[in-house]
């Protein structure tokens, strides 16, 4: 069995595999001063739900673009687990080729996207991640990881939002009745759900120029389901692709599934 963990600067995401597909996953907030025990406890807590253990695993693959959580994630896999985990990053090998530069500034999470997406979906094929960034990567037809770009995420302009303007109030992150908003709160709403859907398809329309117009259009990250319906250029959405990147990448490096 293994675990795969993906964590993120909002949140932290897990699945458990078996024979190659996903038994269960997870997803909690991520909150920097957890102690190993105290992950520890959470995780086996989410896999005694589903009458499993930390002890029952017998792999862990881990991405993480938030190296303050690192030592304690070691530490539980060691303590818990006494498993000494697969950790990605832009040097190891991942089976894709990185034309980026330099390669260790290739986040983890986005590595294991371009793997899934090409594995699952072919290229040439373009990833747009909805997450506390937002994401776009580009991956070739035979592959191979071109590059992309990165804009700042819908929570983190909410909360600038808010903060800078004293009348804004926080609001909640749902689909609004129309464009046009008739109270502060649907045309906050409006404004960041459809502003970021056209954001969406803008930059994959100038992408398809670069990449080639026939790019498969995937979505994932925690947002995804929310805001790309609402665009005209994404074709699939794929909340687990990470998820499923890294257990490709570890079925890849192991010589074996799980």
């Amino acid at each position: 069995m293994l675990l795969a963990i993906n964590v993120n600067n909002t949140n932290i995401a897990l699945g458990v595999f078996e024979n190659s597909a996903l038994a269960a996953d997870w997803r909690v907030s991520t909150k920097l001063g957890r102690t190993a025990d105290e992950y520890g406890m959470l995780f086996n807590e989410l896999l005694e739900y589903r009458g499993l253990s930390l002890k029952d695993v017998s792999g862990i693959i881990i991405s993480n673009v938030v190296p303050p959580t690192m030592r304690e994630l070691l530490q539980v896999c060691h303590k818990y687990s006494n498993l000494e985990p697969y950790v990605v990053d832009a040097e190891k090998e991942t089976g894709i080729v990185i034309h980026y530069q330099p390669r260790s500034n290739v986040g983890a999470d986005r590595i294991a996207n371009a793997v899934a997406a090409f594995a699952l979906y072919g290229g040439p094929a373009i990833v747009v991640d909805l997450g506390t960034a937002t994401t776009f990567d580009a991956i070739s037809a035979t592959g191979e990881y071109m590059g992309g770009a990165i804009a700042p995420g819908v929570i983190i302009s909410l909360d600038a939002l808010s903060r800078a303007a004293s009348r804004l109030p926080r609001i909640d992150l749902v689909r609004p009745p129309a464009a046009i908003g008739t109270t502060t709160e649907t045309s906050m709403q409006a404004g960041v759900l459809f502003g970021f859907a056209g954001q969406v398809d803008e930059m994959v329309r100038r992408f398809k120029r670069e990449l080639g117009e026939e790019s498969r259009v995937i979505s994932t990250g925690g947002l995804a389901e929310l805001i790309s319906p609402e665009t005209q250029t994404v074709q699939i959405v794929n909340r687990l692709l990470t998820l499923e990147g890294l257990r490709l990448i570890w079925e890849r490096n192991s010589g074996a599934k799980v």
